[in-house]
């Protein structure tokens, strides 16, 4: 495998945390894209790459935890040897400042890159365009000759972005990811329809992006809803809900009006959310919900049960 300038694969072991002054690790592979070099977690290369998995941090950015996370779930289902493994970290001013990074990094304002937003330096990007630049990089066969199978995933936060994605994504690649989307606190929807009762009067923004399709980010330009929707029941999604995530006051948990629309905490929000995609399409799709059970919100504990095993390797 020649990697070129593809990364720098330098690989840091620490978990990453962060708060408002910025994350305390930053890891230390690049990929460099047309709008700047993008900060990336990267498992060691296995001689033979079947697979990648792209796995996306929540809020936190904590792109190392949930790269160590993702490395000890192959292995535990025996994949470890065919699967590479990235983890980009979406960085933000914050960030780039605490760390005194160098400008050429692609970094966001707060969450912006949680909804598609674009970059703020060195060149505005939007955060969906590096995934998209992600995934064409590993589809081409030139690089990746043995690769088979992408699969997108993220927990929390990180699957948030990974549903808004699967929404949005534009790219046109060789292979179509597989996504698999662990225990968001909320979805966007197709339409003003919401499972629980409210006052659209008291809660003006609740289909506004990332909520609804109102107001979409200048990476969609160009999309109608329709044929966002049409693309996204397509996709070859698996939602994989913890049975115990069921706390309504859960800290992480979304709980604005927009939100609570979508149902009081995460489990009924997925399963509401999927009943809403059936409902919706009786004609079947290429998408399956997937419980686990004994797991509350805990991304080690879903992407490691025999269910999220399942959802990441087919196993």
């Amino acid at each position: 495998m020649k990697w070129g300038a593809l990364l720098s694969l330098l690989l840091c072991c620490t978990f990453t945390q962060a708060d408002e002054q910025g994350v305390g690790v930053v890891a230390q592979g690049r990929l460099q894209l047309k709008g700047g070099a993008m900060v990336v977690g990267v498992s060691p290369p296995p001689a033979s790459i079947q697979r990648v998995l792209i796995i996306l941090h929540g809020r936190l950015r904590n792109a190392q935890t949930y790269l160590h996370s993702a490395e000890k779930a192959a292995a535990h289902a025996g994949q470890l040897t065919t699967t590479l493994i990235i983890a980009p970290q979406f960085l933000n001013e914050h960030d780039v400042a605490r760390h005194q990074l160098p400008n050429d990094l692609l970094r966001w304002q707060g969450n912006d890159w949680m909804a598609g937003g674009l970059s703020t330096g060195p060149k505005a990007v939007s955060s969906f365009q590096v995934i998209d630049d992600i995934v064409a990089r590993v589809s081409d066969r030139q690089q990746f000759p043995e690769v088979k199978e992408i699969v997108i995933a993220g927990h929390s936060g990180g699957a948030q972005v990974a549903q808004r994605y699967a929404l949005l994504a534009r790219g046109q690649t060789r292979i179509a990811p597989r996504f698999v989307i662990a225990n968001p606190s909320s979805y966007a929807y197709f339409d003003a329809q919401r499972p629980m009762a409210f006052d659209p009067a008291g809660c003006p923004g609740f289909n506004h992006w990332k909520y609804g399709l109102q107001n979409l980010p200048a990476y969609a330009a160009g999309q109608p809803p329709a044929q966002l929707e049409d693309n996204y029941i397509k996709r070859d999604i698996v939602y994989l809900l913890g049975q115990q995530d069921i706390d309504p006051e859960h800290p992480a948990l979304d709980k604005g009006c927009e939100a609570q629309t979508q149902g009081p905490y995460r489990l009924l929000r997925g399963q509401f959310f999927f009943d809403y995609l059936t409902r919706r399409h009786p004609e079947g799709l290429n998408q399956r919900l997937i419980e686990v059970p004994g797991v509350g919100h805990n991304g080690d504990g879903m992407f490691n049960s025999a269910e999220g095993q399942k959802a990441l390797f087919g196993q």
